[in-house]
């Protein structure tokens, strides 16, 4: 059976349809905004995994290029290994599902959103999410939803809900929030140093829109009639529960006392081993879990009535803080920032505009010259495994912290430079991705780039029980993994530049998250105290190791002088100065970067004097280049010859020219005449020479 039905969000029609497509999967929705289509299915195994105690779910984002009449780039000329976007996409539409998979429910289950239409306009983010959730919706599968999602920009003051592509250049903030029909389950966006009650505004606008998609896909199901699929509660034997708690309740609420994550762990795992002894091995898996489940009913307990926090600090006290600015003597700019047992080092590269990453998607063509780099080594963690290229996870803290930095970035106009971050994270507890936010911000002070303002990050946590609610400022690693929010914000004195947030629960309200925004500023004014002592402007110079480059902005009909016959005069300057040299047509702009300032500098002297007129009285010293018999070629340099007459060669009357002048000759001459149309220069020798003191033999 085939289903249609939509509904209209902001002032666009979102249609979703179900039936005729995909039907071996056990639910496929395509879900169409304008001319962009997205077809997202889900399939789940009938039997659950075993020795597994976590919902094995997976999505994939795919982006097919024929979907905007594209033909792949590279050598196979076909899709490959998923895009950073593709990546970024998947991540959206895992994290506000997830949270609302049931606990017990052990099935592989795959999520797929394939981009079949895409029309440059109406992107693909809130429909995927959207779809996700109907395809779960109506499969049967088990799921606490459905959800819904919006986007909402804010261009010229106002909020707009689902903005297209051309909007979003234009928009000071983008915004993607997901939830049910009483609880946000995620919230993710970047700003351009947003108020918070702005953003407050823009979240409860797309919780409104979000009830109508929630209602349509309720619709849908009813219509359906999905046959659900059962699954068995996880459940911990009782008896089993009161006796491994009896045996380790004192340890571990001794545990969750250790302020020192290395110590804490050890005394754990030594809990661990002496209670599994003590167990036949069948029941290994399900006494670790009740340990775990205990450790977190303690730690919850003792926020919740005593305000008491496992490293002993107050519920909104941030951890000590260190910044250390130019720790690295090579790169052109590096940092440290730790907080608490979480430390990011972070280095910056500045290169040319060769360096700039090409970026080939369905919305066209385009580069990027800001780039942050989050690395993640088990050691960071005290662990020992293997090192593989960046996952999910470290592709999405770098574009959080990048999207966070982006706002303070000086445009190519006054920094023509491609900036580079990279933070490698040297010990984790915690909050690591706003870290490198602060770490990297530290780090282009330090390299001269002359930002805005310092941006600063702070994590905050919530354990909520019913009504009863704290939140906490500054997580580390065990209260994010045994609480209920992890809501990561950045931004300067003036405003926010990135959020995310991530729940595990169902009712998250959205007076919780005001609470936490108002934290949040707290915590950063603060933060962003220690890095301005640290460093409180840019640098005025930058690094000796850095390159050079400088931008000259040129007539668009003089380019052609500037590259020369065949590329002849840019070889030529290239060969003579060492500089890289790289033209923009469109824009009329010359950049010159090389490794030293002279190398620029002769580099920028040479096409200035390409692109200087010649004009009648100028002086210029010369070249001579070829002998005539009526005259002379004279090379005035910058790629201009001029025509020096055997008349204009002295006062008296010279019979040839080769009684005064060589090929090879240098010759002091002075402009007689410019022929503008024709590009022809009149030289004079003699109007260089005092007549009385011109004598021939």
């Amino acid at each position: 059976m085939e289903f249609s039905d939509s509904v209209k969000i902001g002032d666009k029609e979102l249609s979703f349809e179900i039936g005729g497509i995909a039907r071996q999967s056990d639910g496929a929705v395509r879900v169409t905004c304008g001319e962009t289509v997205v077809l997202v299915t889900v399939c789940s195994d009938l039997k659950p995994k075993e020795d597994i105690n976590f919902m094995p779910l997976t999505v994939d984002y795919l982006e097919r290029t024929y979907s905007a009449g594209k033909i792949p780039g590279g050598f196979f000329k076909r899709e490959g290994r998923p895009s950073e976007k593709e990546i970024l996409i998947s991540r959206l539409i895992d994290r506000p599902i997830r949270p609302l998979m049931p606990s017990g429910y052990f099935n592989e289950t795959h999520i797929v959103a394939l981009v079949l239409s895409h029309d440059q306009e109406n992107d693909t983010h809130p429909l995927a999410i959207c779809g996700a959730s109907c395809a779960l919706t109506i499969s049967g599968i088990p799921f606490n939803g459905p959800i819904g999602a919006v986007m909402i920009g804010l261009v010229e003051g106002q909020l707009i809900v689902n903005p297209t592509v051309s909007e979003l250049k234009n928009s000071e903030m983008d915004l993607m929030v997901a939830g049910t029909r009483s609880s946000i389950t995620m919230i993710e966006g970047r700003m351009d140093e947003v108020d918070e009650d702005i953003i407050l505004a823009a979240i409860e606008i797309a919780s409104r829109e979000i009830k109508k998609v929630i209602l349509l896909q309720e619709n849908l199901k009813s219509r359906v009639a999905p046959l659900e699929r059962p699954y068995e509660e996880l459940i911990l034997p009782s008896s089993l529960y009161e006796e491994v708690v009896k045996k380790t309740g004192e340890a571990i609420r001794k545990l969750n006392t250790i302020s020192i994550k290395k110590e804490r762990s050890r005394y754990r795992r030594s809990i661990i081993e002496n209670t599994l002894s003590e167990y036949p091995e069948e029941q290994h898996p399900i006494v670790e879990q009740i340990i775990d489940e205990y450790q977190k009913k303690d730690m919850r307990k003792k926020i919740l009535e005593e305000g008491s926090r496992i490293d002993g600090r107050r519920l909104h006290e941030i951890r000590p803080i260190h910044c250390e600015v130019g720790c690295l003597p090579r790169p052109h700019g590096s940092a440290l920032f730790q907080r608490g047992e979480t430390v990011s080092l972070s280095a910056v590269t500045l290169g040319s505009k060769r360096d700039e990453q090409k970026l080939d998607r369905l919305i066209g063509e385009s580069h990027k010259r800001f780039m942050v780099h989050y690395n993640f080594p088990p050691f960071s963690v005290g662990e020992a495994r293997w090192m593989r290229g960046p996952g999910r996870r470290e592709i999405g803290h770098g574009i959080l912290a990048e999207r966070s930095l982006q706002c303070v970035i000086p445009d190519d106009d006054a920094f023509p430079y491609t900036i580079r971050l990279v933070s490698d994270i040297l010990e984790s507890n915690g909050s690591s991705s706003m870290a490198t936010v602060c770490a990297c911000s530290l780090a282009m002070m330090d390299a001269g780039i002359p930002v805005k303002s310092h941006v600063a990050g702070i994590s905050i946590g919530l354990v909520k029980e019913g009504d009863n609610c704290r939140l906490m400022t500054d997580i580390i690693g065990d209260e994010d993994h045994m609480g209920d929010m992890d809501f990561k914000a950045a931004g300067t004195r003036k405003g926010m530049t990135g959020i995310q947030l991530d729940t595990k629960i169902q009712d998250l309200g959205i007076d919780v998250v005001r609470e936490a925004l108002t934290m949040a500023k707290e915590a950063r004014l603060e933060i962003l105290v220690f890095m301005e002592k640290a460093i409180p402007y840019p640098r005025k110079v930058l690094s000796e190791y850095a390159p050079r480059i400088t931008k000259i902005s040129v007539p668009r009909d003089k380019i052609g002088a500037i590259i020369g016959p065949s590329g002849k005069m840019i070889r030529e300057i290239i060969s003579k100065t060492g500089a890289e040299i790289e033209i923009e047509d469109e824009e009329g702009v010359v950049i010159i970067s090389a490794d030293t300032k002279d190398a620029v500098n002769m580099a920028a002297t040479i096409i200035k004097g390409i692109i200087r007129d010649v004009e009648p009285g100028d002086v210029y010293e010369g070249e001579v280049k070829k002998i005539l018999p009526f005259g002379a070629i004279v090379s005035i340099g910058s790629g201009k010859d001029g025509l020096l007459h055997i008349s204009e060669l002295a006062h008296y009357h010279v019979e040839k020219v080769e009684d005064i002048l060589s090929v090879g000759d240098n010759v002091r001459v002075k402009v007689k005449k410019v022929d503008r149309e024709g590009g022809k220069i009149d030289l004079s020798r003699k109007a260089l020479i005092p007549h009385n003191k011109d004598r021939g033999d």
